[in-house]
């Protein structure tokens, strides 16, 4: 049974984000900032609520007997309870003999083309605390795109604005970050292992690595650049910021709609009807703000039953990361033209060019964790870099003009006209030959 490192990681960023945004909202109070104090405060509280509705959830403590719990959940304290039920299972696993235990079957991946299935022995403290295990992988993801990514962002923006950063406001932007990236990496692990559930995953510490640096340079260029944007051109950060996100929002129900697949009954028995579809449309919300900071390693498809789309897509990456690359360019140009004498002290060239070269960065780490880190890469029918090839070709083929073509009229014309210039030419040679 692995140690439950996930859930202390999880928990320690969620106690040390929220810490960081209580203390940094009461330095806003002391010094009459209101606003900054109640968006701070706005961006810490939200995104608890909705973790503690996450857990309360996939727990289902609804239909339990445990009217502690739920108060815990009441009081914002529902992560600390999760945290030590599960250390407490991890601490007794071993000595308590279970007397029940599930068989499970998990296909290896294949070696020489031939994928041998094995039978593992799981007991119920394992099963609990692969339980707690997922929920901490979702709340984190929450946690990340709904709380950590505004949270820096504003805090970034305010640092811009008054040419300072405090203490309060390094930590918090230092955490939120962190805190991002943690949440992208276990949104890719929970990627792999709901596409790949039948096979035995081992995910190594170079996947891990790729993964970071991947996320650590997109996440961070994209917010720098939105940061940028929004402090020159503040009305128009606001249909930006729309436009992102409702395109990624309306984006699964298209699909969805177009499918004419029935309406998703299976996400939990006790649902309503009216219940699934606010489930959804926070899934769906939640995706829109992945989205709107990175690439989101799940892909919703609602007409699935697991609502997820377990298929690999390299075409819609290469088109998420085409037109957010020339999104990031465009909004950072921008800035530069409009740019005040705030970034009187800075070089702006070098900074437009180190924006661009992050993001490029970033991309390139994510096609070596594809390519070559990837715990799954076995199972690929195509790899990534086929895959953008071929996806280049279209775009080249889409971007290639084609040949004007000459009406009838005018070819036969052409034609009557290139016959009677070789006529002419001939007529001429041969009375230079014969005087």
């Amino acid at each position: 049974m692995r140690f439950p490192s996930s859930i202390f990681v999880s928990v320690s960023l969620f106690t040390a984000e929220t810490t960081a945004a209580l203390y940094l909202s009461s330095t806003y109070r002391s010094g009459g900032d209101k606003i900054w104090q109640g968006l701070t405060l706005l961006f810490a509280l939200v995104p608890s609520v909705l973790v503690q509705f996450t857990l309360t959830f996939i727990h289902r403590e609804l239909s339990r007997d445990r009217p502690l719990v739920l108060l815990l959940h009441i009081l914002q304290l529902g992560p600390f309870v999760r945290c030590l039920e599960a250390f407490f299972i991890y601490g007794y696993a071993s000595s308590i003999e279970e007397p029940y235990v599930s068989i499970t079957r998990k296909k290896q991946m294949p070696k020489d083309g031939l994928s041998e299935e094995i039978e593992k022995e799981v007991g119920q403290a394992e099963g609990k605390l692969f339980t707690h295990r997922a929920a901490f992988a979702r709340t984190s993801v929450i946690q990340a795109f709904l709380g950590s990514a505004p949270q820096l962002t504003l805090q970034l923006y305010i640092c811009v604005l008054q040419q300072y950063i405090s203490v309060g406001q390094g930590t918090l932007m230092i955490v939120s970050l962190l805190s991002i990236v943690y949440g992208a990496l276990r949104c890719n692990i929970l990627a792999i292992k709901i596409k790949y559930d039948d096979y035995e995953v081992e995910v190594k510490p170079a996947a891990y690595l790729c993964i970071f640096l991947w996320r650590s340079f997109e996440i961070a260029t994209r917010v720098v650049v939105l940061v940028l944007f929004s402090s020159v051109l503040q009305i128009w950060i606001l249909p930006v910021v729309l436009l992102n996100f409702f395109i990624f929002f309306f984006y699964p129900w298209i699909l969805f709609w177009q499918s004419k697949s029935p309406f998703p009954e299976n996400i939990e028995k006790t649902l309503t009807r009216v219940g699934t579809t606010i489930v959804l449309c926070l899934l769906t919300f939640l995706y829109a703000g992945i989205n709107m900071f990175c690439w989101s390693a799940v892909q919703l498809k609602l007409s699935d039953p697991d609502l997820i789309n377990k298929s690999q897509n390299w075409y819609r990456m290469a088109v998420y990361y085409m037109l957010r690359f020339i999104e990031n360019a465009t909004l950072i140009l921008l800035w530069y033209v409009f740019q005040t004498g705030v970034y009187q002290y800075i070089s702006t060239p070098l900074l437009v060019l180190q924006l661009l070269i992050g993001y490029s960065i970033a991309i390139f780490f994510m096609l070596v964790f594809y390519q070559f880190c990837h715990p799954c890469k076995k199972l690929f029918s195509s790899s990534i870099t086929q895959g953008l090839w071929a996806c280049s070709h279209i775009f080249c083929l889409l971007c290639k003009r084609p040949k004007p073509r000459l009406p009838p009229s005018s070819t036969a014309d052409f034609a009557n006209d290139t016959l009677n210039e070789s006529q002419n030419g001939k007529t001429s040679q041969s009375l230079s030959i014969h005087p």
